[in-house]
C-alpha cells in the first residue's frame, strides 16, 4: 500500500513562502534500502529514550533489524513496540515512525530479506524469525524547508 504524501507542517518562521514541492516515497524508499546503517530509538520502562545504531534492511516497506536478546534496545522493544529508525544524515533527513514487532516472515519475504542481507552486508544469514518495524508515517527532507515531506500509512 502506497503511503499518503503531503507537506510536512513545520512552526511558524521556518517558511518564508508557501511549499511546492514534496518528495517521492520512491526516492525516500531508495534511500532506506540503501543506507550503510541506521540510528534506533526505543523507550525504556521508565520512559527514558535509548537509541542506538544498528544494521537493517529496508524491504518490501518494512525495517528488518535483529539484537542480541539482552541488549538495551531489544529488552526496551518486548515491553514497549513503538519505535523510530533514522538515517545518519541530519541534512537530508529520513526519520522513520511506527511499531516494532517480533515475526516469522513468510517464505518468499524471508528471501527477498536474505538476499538484501547478503547484498548489503555480505551476510545472507537470515534467522526464521526478525524484527520487522512497519511504519506509521515518514519524515523526510533533502532541503528544509523547501520539500519537507510527511507520508503517512494510517
Amino acid at each position: 500500500m502506497e503511503p499518503r504524501t503531503e507537506v510536512l507542517d513545520l512552526p511558524d518562521g521556518y517558511r518564508t513562502q508557501p511549499q511546492t514541492i514534496t518528495l517521492t516515497w520512491d526516492e525516500v524508499r531508495e534511500k532506506l534500502r540503501a543506507a550503510p546503517s541506521y540510528w534506533l530509538a526505543t523507550a525504556r520502562p521508565d520512559g527514558r529514550p535509548h537509541v542506538v545504531p544498528v544494521d537493517g534492511l529496508w524491504v518490501a516497506d518494512a525495517f528488518y533489524f535483529s539484537g542480541g536478546e539482552e541488549t538495551v534496545h531489544i529488552r526496551n522493544l518486548r515491553a514497549n513496540g513503538h519505535a523510530a529508525v533514522h538515517l545518519e544524515n541530519a541534512t537530508a533527513a529520513v526519520i522513520v515512525e511506527g511499531t516494532a514487532t517480533w515475526t516469522t516472515p513468510g517464505q518468499d519475504l524471508a528471501r527477498r530479506v536474505e538476499a538484501a542481507d547478503k547484498e548489503k552486508y555480505g551476510y545472507g544469514l537470515f534467522l526464521p524469525d526478525v524484527w520487522e518495524l512497519r511504519p506509521d508515517r515518514v519524515l523526510a527532507w533533502n532541503s528544509l524547508p523547501e520539500d519537507a515531506t510527511r507520508f503517512t500509512w494510517i
